[in-house]
């Protein structure tokens, strides 16, 4: 794989950094993209002298509708074509729905979807001509189960993103491209503390967590299998499979009352 590039967005901690580690392990090049330009910076440093590859970094601001054609257009001026692709940045608002200006769902909107929907369109194409390529997208188990009250924008896109991925990945079966929307459900990352919620999710039993990297391994896994959708961790494919076939009104007081013990609303 040494001759192959991805681009990783959010790569600055977490699940994107995760990746970046796993694919730089795999003899990926990496183009790492998040709006934290020191902390990538450590990231790519780090990167290059355990894996000896080629590390190039791009602080871009996803939420700017701009944002995704500025990263290509930079990335056509270093010359550089993409084979695999994660589309990982993203976060949640806590609250209600109103209690958030628009502007700030706007933009939460603008990163989890618009920008992985435009980043993929840009760069599909590059895969497709060449007989190769991968896409990840980074999605949730909260698009696969009914979603309580709070983060009320989260769950509906990381529905998007599932419903995006399968469908792109039946479009695109015979070219060479595998399309994978990754769902985790409680991964240890920054996620809850940008939410405010690490105090409270503390409390939640350990075997429903998983670390970023072992999200990222089942990730990439699935990917190279040409898997459309994956959920990560045996407890988490329970989740969804009883998601799938419970009667949907005892999945919603479910859902309600376990978010209490998770959600700040």
């Amino acid at each position: 794989m040494n001759h192959r590039t991805a681009l990783i967005s959010g790569a600055s901690s977490g699940i994107g950094e995760a990746f970046a580690e796993l694919l730089a392990s795999e003899g990926f090049h990496l183009i790492i993209t998040a709006r934290r330009e020191e902390r990538l910076a450590d990231v790519a440093s780090r990167l290059r002298v355990q894996h000896g590859i080629r590390v190039e970094l791009i602080a871009a601001d996803l939420s700017e509708q701009d944002a995704p054609a500025r990263l290509c257009d930079e990335l056509d001026r270093r010359g550089l074509s993409i084979d695999v692709l994660v589309n990982n940045a993203g976060y949640g608002i806590p609250g209600t729905f109103i209690a958030s200006s628009w502007e700030r769902q706007a933009a939460l909107l603008q990163v989890m979807v618009g920008a992985m929907a435009e980043l993929t369109h840009r760069l599909l194409p590059g895969m497709v001509d060449r007989g190769y390529g991968r896409i990840i997208n980074v999605a949730s188990l909260a698009a696969l189960v009914p979603a309580p009250a709070g983060h009320t924008l989260y769950a509906a896109c990381k529905s998007f993103v599932v419903k995006f991925s399968e469908s792109l990945a039946g479009e695109v079966a015979q070219s060479g491209v595998h399309v994978t929307a990754l769902c985790p459900g409680f991964t240890r990352s920054e996620f809850h503390d940008v939410t405010g919620t690490r105090a409270t999710v503390r409390k939640l039993p350990s075997l429903l967590w998983m670390s970023a990297e072992e999200v990222a391994r089942e990730g990439f896994d699935a990917v190279m299998a040409g898997r459309p959708a994956h959920v990560t961790g045996r407890v988490n494919r329970v989740i969804a499979t009883l998601a799938r076939y419970m009667p949907q009104f005892l999945l919603v007081a479910l859902s309600c009352r376990t978010a209490r013990f998770y959600r700040k609303t």
